[in-house]
């Protein structure tokens, strides 16, 4: 999944879409590893775009740390499934 298209509506400077793309790896890395059933198909791209989005609005909102993204889309996604 690209993170290119939910960049459409946002005005992120190039440092903050690294820190977004870096951190919605990181966090897809955490789900990934887990065993979780949210990596596997079929509920891995809405697992995914779930995680994208949440990022995304959490920079809209003015966070930049990659950790707390990291940690704030796990806890959504958790909490949304």
């Amino acid at each position: 999944m690209s993170l290119v298209p939910l960049f459409a509506n946002s005005a992120f400077d190039p440092e903050t879409i690294n820190v977004v793309s870096t951190a919605f790896d990181t966090a897809w890395q955490v789900v990934s590893k887990s065993g979780s059933p949210l990596a596997a198909d079929p509920q891995a791209a809405s697992a995914r775009d779930l995680l994208a989005k949440r990022i995304i609005e959490m920079a809209q909102r003015g966070e930049r740390d990659p950790h707390r993204l990291v940690d704030d889309a796990l806890v959504h996604l958790v909490n949304s499934s």
